[in-house]
């Protein structure tokens, strides 16, 4: 196999941006950061920690899934959280090669979609050595807490309100249209944002998250971080997947839905989502 390689001009104008965003007039400013990689740029939303119920809470209504249950206190420190999914072009940004190719390609404004865990891995290892910041994958409790809304959340089903379609491209809506007949992938923030303005946390891709999915997790467990491999001759391990994804019905884009897949599967259904520690920007 022939390999390109590329010397790498890496003109980084890292910019980070404060920008204060008031929703309402009685609301405490929402502080943004945009970091700009090669031209592209990255939006982060402020997430302010802490403690909050995690799994089937009762908006959640009657089908949660085992794993769901019980809904347990949790609590998470501040974070960044992008405010939207890795898109194609922020990949492009960032890999500078065709290694991976999406199933929707040519869509810039698209999320990134069939990269397995390991690939988002790479990418992360890469945009830290190119900016100098600490980018990761969210835990599954910092995903679930600015999913439901953070500290202004409102207490919704879904990410930012209880009617799928409002907020989420899923089986129900992703075909037919300006698209054509077959269902995709749809350009990152068309849908209406949650609380915490971020966008797409339910549908159009299944998010990655840091975590691993333990055996207990089937019977309420939590998830870990050092972690659980497969029974058998197996060596691959189970990582946490959320938000449901364009493909999907709406039952999996309920902001407590649990699913997960092993570390190196990739699928059209999958993408990521940054965030970034605090630290970072001093």
């Amino acid at each position: 196999m022939k390999r390109r390689v590329k010397a790498l001009t890496v003109v980084l104008a890292i910019c980070l941006i404060t920008v204060f965003i008031r929703c309402q007039s009685n609301e405490t400013p929402i502080q943004q950061l945009v970091v700009v990689v090669n031209g592209d740029s990255i939006e982060m939303v402020f997430v302010k920690g802490g403690t909050f119920m995690m799994g089937c809470t009762d908006e959640q209504g009657c089908d949660c899934e085992d794993n769901e249950k019980p809904a347990r206190k949790e609590s998470v420190s501040d974070f960044y959280i992008g405010k939207y999914e890795v898109t194609q072009r922020l990949w492009r940004a960032v890999m500078d090669t065709d290694s991976i190719l999406p199933f929707n390609g040519g869509c810039g404004d698209c999320p990134m979609e069939n990269v397995s865990w390991k690939n988002a891995q790479e990418f992360i290892g890469r945009l830290n050595a190119m900016t100098g910041k600490t980018f990761r994958l969210p835990t599954e409790a910092e995903w679930e807490y600015a999913a439901r809304g953070g500290h202004k959340s409102k207490h919704y089903k879904y990410s930012g309100s209880n009617q799928v379609s409002e907020v989420a491209w899923y089986v129900g809506n992703s075909s037919g249209g300006q698209y054509g007949e077959a269902g995709t992938t749809r350009p990152v923030g068309l849908k209406k944002s949650n609380e915490l303005g971020l966008y797409d946390m339910s549908g159009n891709v299944w998010e990655w998250c840091g975590d691993l999915y333990t055996k207990e997790y089937k019977q309420g467990g939590k998830s870990i971080h050092p972690g659980w491999p497969f029974e058998g001759t197996y060596l691959f391990f189970r990582r946490i997947l959320r938000g449901g994804s364009w493909g999907g019905t709406a039952k999996g884009c309920r902001v407590s839905y649990i699913d997960y897949d092993i570390e190196n599967y990739s699928d059209e259904y999958g993408g990521f989502r940054l965030v970034m520690e605090p630290e970072s920007i001093k």
